[in-house]
């Protein structure tokens, strides 16, 4: 089940591991146990984007870095793709080009689930002979990485793919390594929008399929959102929210309410995004907070997402909504689908965590055109009081735990806190939330 009524307890959480290393501005990495070095060298090289102009088109090699995360390779003319062995021939190049096309070049844990590719010369005299012809462009991703994660999901595959694939119109063919057929049929409604040609499991593959053009490897802009300023037309993370709603079916571009008196939706409504407690960064008091949340006027929902969710589905209920709470996770990456002017609500657990709220979903949400209110979880608002004495570092320290890396402090403030936010302060969160609401209703 992917929604209950308020008085309903929650279920199955979304499965949900979150991102970044211990340093404030690192470029989020969701569990990859990076050091902080390694953070901060990519905190440092997405400053450097800031800094440097887009490559001149004319200029630039077969393979270059499109990012501080991501290499694309770009080619034109006689195209062979050989699926089986991770080999593009192309006849306009003159050396071999390798690649991995996943958007997280540094990350090696990454990486190391993400099959190679090779560019190369096509041979003169033994080249593979075509059995498939198309017209399309050929776009070589990878859904190995860090996939499964719906952050991740988005950040590292989905946005790069539009932000490549959009101005093709859909005269593209999705070629896809290190195929996972579970994933590919999650998002599949966002492939068949981004392409007219069917998507290709192609390490499987024995065909020698031949293009004209072909593209290997998506480009990265930012967490969760597209850079219009390198875009060739413009672009942005509101045209990928539209293909979205395309793709899904979802009637709500804005929260502004429907003008019709017996419109029964007149109330806003409010989805809390729930988790289990054994996962960590639960709502102990879940069903008081949907109490007190009715209270103001709210019709509210508890989403329950999952693995095993329907994506539609699932997208709609939150499309249905106005606002949006939950504990900094990656099921508060599902603010994709959140109608412009809605508002999402991050919980940020107990710990000094304030800079990975901020990177994840604070920063994004000013692309979606979706407003943003934080609370921020106190020492008697978290279980880790319960688990530690009042005098240990976890709860009065917090940094003394950031020190010792990020497995330290994921397994300690991530896995390990549920949160219990006060009713008071949360109606003050939520009364907000409803004074930036376009809605207009009788409460």
């Amino acid at each position: 089940m992917f929604c209950l009524p308020a008085v309903n307890s929650a279920g199955d959480a979304i499965k949900s591991e979150e991102a970044a290393a211990a340093v404030s501005k690192a470029a989020v990495n969701i569990d990859t146990g990076d050091s902080a070095d390694e953070a901060a060298a990519e905190a440092a090289a997405e400053e450097k984007d800031k800094e440097e102009p887009e490559p001149n088109p004319a200029a630039k090699p077969v393979c270059y870095e499109t990012s501080r995360r991501s290499d694309t390779c770009e080619a034109a003319g006689d195209v062979r793709v050989m699926g089986s062995s991770q080999t593009v021939y192309v006849d306009t190049l003159d050396r071999e080009w390798k690649t991995k096309p996943y958007c997280r070049k540094h990350d090696n844990f990454a990486l190391s689930h993400v099959k190679e590719w090779t560019l190369k010369p096509l041979p003169s005299g033994a080249a593979p002979r075509c059995t498939v012809n198309s017209s399309a462009t050929a776009f070589v991703l990878s859904t190995g990485g860090f996939t499964g994660n719906p952050f991740h999901d988005y950040t590292d595959v989905l946005i790069p793919v539009f932000i490549t694939a959009h101005p093709l119109g859909g005269e593209v063919q999705f070629l896809v390594s290190s195929y996972k057929s579970w994933w590919v049929n999650r998002y599949i409604q966002i492939f068949q929008q981004m392409s007219r040609h069917e998507v290709v499991d192609i390490d499987a593959d024995d065909e020698v399929r031949c293009y004209r053009n072909v593209v290997v490897g998506p480009t990265f802009h930012r967490e969760l959102g597209v850079d219009a300023s390198k875009t060739p037309s413009g672009y942005s993370t509101a045209d990928f929210r539209k293909m979205l709603r395309d793709a899904f079916g979802l009637e709500r571009a804005t929260a502004t309410p429907s003008g019709d008196q017996w419109d029964i939706r007149r109330r806003p409504r409010l989805l809390i995004i729930s988790r289990r407690p054994s996962r960590g960064r639960a709502f102990m008091n879940e069903r008081a907070m949907a109490d007190m949340a009715a209270s103001l006027g709210f019709d509210v929902r508890i989403g329950e997402p999952d693995t095993s969710t329907d994506t539609s589905k699932f997208a709609r209920l939150v499309n249905s909504c106005d606002v949006m709470v939950g504990v900094h996770g990656a099921g508060l990456t599902n603010m994709v689908f959140l109608p412009a002017g809605a508002v999402v609500v991050q919980v940020v657990p107990y710990g000094r965590l304030e800079w990975l709220a901020r990177n994840t979903f604070a920063e994004p949400s000013a692309g979606m055109e979706v407003h943003y209110l934080e609370y921020a979880v106190q020492l008697d608002e978290t279980t880790l009081s319960e688990q530690y004495p009042s005098d240990h570092p976890v709860l009065r320290d917090p940094m003394a735990i950031h020190k010792q890396g990020w497995n330290a402090l994921k397994t300690t403030y991530l896995d390990k806190q549920n949160v219990r936010p006060h009713l008071g302060r949360l109606k003050n969160t939520f009364l907000q939330a409803l004074k930036m609401l376009p809605h207009g209703r009788d409460d």
